[in-house]
């Protein structure tokens, strides 16, 4: 029954919006059209608004997890018109507090305390109010200044009613002729997963220490501190910081920041978090972002957070490379080899779509291109092609889109192509370099060494299986004897050519931190096993 009078509010505000009109103007309803005429509210005059406006207008008013999804949705810009995804883009936490009496009872109940006897002052006026939590500020008894980011109550169980609709809706739009590309089933699921990871305080905790770690010895991002004792699963509790907004550029120019190095340094973060830490910040909108003394970048909101399998670094990074190149057929190549696109692809007719859509934009000056805007126009020409949907990279690319808009308010000449290309040409030459190579060798030396004494015997094991299944003859037996006679052989001797690479890999890492000692022993140990391996 509650589902039932959610379902007549939110057609209230569909209605209140005209979105009745675009949901029967769908090639699916398009016979239902007529219907429109018959209803009262068509001859109300409405406010005029884009399609986009409408639907971004109605989202706000449904309350934060229509927000939220939204919010969403517009990080899958693949899926959806420009006008609609411009739009939804816009979108901010826009919603009402909830009283501070509420905030104090959660925090009481989960930490077993009065508020007045776990802090030494308690602000009642929210800092912010967002669609999954609100934020007070408080001092403890060791006088350092925290904010305390309290869950919404209620929020869950609203939560689960409002995904059951999504899905009835997204049911409905899969009868659509364009359902199937669009995977609005999909869509859903990816947005049940991210919200449900968002209402857990203790996986954004974790998710901010880690990144704080990661850029502890970094002058370039500051990551308030966690207060562990305070956390709870709808709490969370973390330094407070003082910084100007990042869009505040009067406030920026008033003391001098240079917003060139500003605006280049968000760029060299983003790419340090892709490439070298593999663990990025998803949701870098501007009302994230800070900028503190020194002209360093504070970080706050850390519910979203996107990784890259170590393949998928590599093949993105040959991706921007090529793109910056304008080498179309090996953007083709590495689409084909990561398995972006499906085996059997036309790599020519691949590649000169890639350039039908490149080739335009590169007639600008490069400081006037969007490489976001190119990412997306290369996903909508690749769905030619069925491209499979990379969810990771999805978000990346948001990321992407965020910091390049981001990057261009603070400078609008900012090259985004000439920030990062030396940042990609070096981390391709030493993440992939021969040195890294044999670091990540030795790191792998211990298990290695560990699994080699049983190797022969797994071999020997696997030969006896074969012999008792088909060699059943008296003197396919002899035969096998024979063989296994000569692969126990084979395997110690392969086992000492094993120890022997490894210690010369080992080697040649010591050489590199200048360990002489050490390396003189493998080496010498190295030059045994390889004489016991001829």
């Amino acid at each position: 029954m509650k589902s039932f009078f959610r379902f007549l509010g939110i057609s209230r505000t569909l209605i209140r919006y005209r979105l009745d009109h675009l949901i029967l103007s769908t090639s699916l309803l398009k016979s239902l059209k007529p219907l429109i005429y018959l209803t009262p509210w068509h001859y109300f005059p409405s406010k005029k608004f884009t399609r986009g406006e409408r639907i971004r207008l109605a989202l706000e008013e449904l309350g934060p997890i229509f927000i939220k999804f939204g919010q969403t949705l517009s990080t899958r810009r693949d899926l959806l018109p420009e006008d609609i995804g411009n739009e939804l883009a816009k979108l901010q936490d826009k919603c009402p507090p909830f009283p501070a009496k509420e905030s104090k009872l959660i925090i009481e109940k989960a930490l077993d305390e009065s508020v007045s006897t776990l802090f030494a002052s308690f602000d009642d006026e929210p800092l912010a109010s967002a669609s999954i939590a609100q934020v007070h500020s408080a001092i403890t008894h060791n006088e350092e200044e925290i904010i305390i980011k309290v869950v919404r109550p209620g929020i869950e169980k609203q939560i689960k009613r409002d995904i059951r609709l999504l899905y009835a809706f997204a049911g409905l739009a899969e009868k659509h002729p364009d359902g199937k590309r669009l995977r609005p089933r999909e869509a859903v699921a990816e947005f049940e997963t991210i919200i449900y990871n968002e209402l857990n305080m203790m996986v954004e905790a974790a998710n901010a220490s880690l990144l704080r770690k990661n850029f502890s010895d970094s002058s370039l991002l500051y990551v308030p501190k966690v207060h562990w004792d305070y956390c709870r699963s709808n709490i969370l509790v973390t330094e407070r910081i003082y910084g100007t907004p990042v869009t505040n550029i009067e406030a920026l120019k008033s003391t001098d920041t240079n917003l060139r190095t500003l605006a280049e340094n968000g760029v060299v973060i983003f790419f340090t978090q892709v490439f070298d830490h593999n663990f990025f910040h998803a949701d870098m909108h501007p009302g994230n972002i800070f900028v503190g003394e020194n002209d360093q970048y504070i970080g706050v909101d850390f519910g979203i957070m996107g990784t890259l399998t170590e393949a998928d670094q590599y093949y993105l990074a040959q991706n921007f490379l090529a793109f910056f190149n304008q080498d179309y057929k090996k953007v083709a190549q590495v689409h084909l080899e990561s398995g972006w696109i499906p085996e059997g692809t036309n790599v020519l007719e691949f590649e000169n779509a890639i350039r039908s859509v490149c080739e335009p934009i590169f007639e600008k000056p490069l400081s006037e291109i969007s490489f976001g805007q190119v990412l997306l126009s290369l996903l909508k020409e690749a769905k030619r092609f069925d491209m499979e949907v990379q969810p990771q990279l999805l978000l990346l690319y948001k990321t992407l889109l965020n910091i390049e808009g981001l990057g261009r308010t603070l400078y609008p000449e900012l090259d985004l192509w000439a920030t990062a290309k030396p940042y990609l040409e070096k981390l391709a030459k030493d993440k992939y370099s021969l040195k890294n190579t044999v670091k990540k060798i030795s790191a792998q030396l211990p298990e290695l060494i560990l699994e080699l004494p049983e190797i022969p015997m797994l071999v020997i094991n696997a030969l006896k299986q074969i012999e008792k299944g088909s060699l059943k003859q008296e003197n396919s037996k002899k035969q096998t004897e024979a063989i296994l006679s000569q692969l126990r052989e084979n395997s110690l001797k392969e086992r000492a050519t094993i120890i022997a690479i490894s210690l010369l890999a080992l080697t040649g890492f010591l050489v590199t931190q200048s360990i002489w000692t050490y390396a003189a022993v493998s080496a010498f140990s190295s030059l045994i096993f390889w004489f016991k391996s001829r």
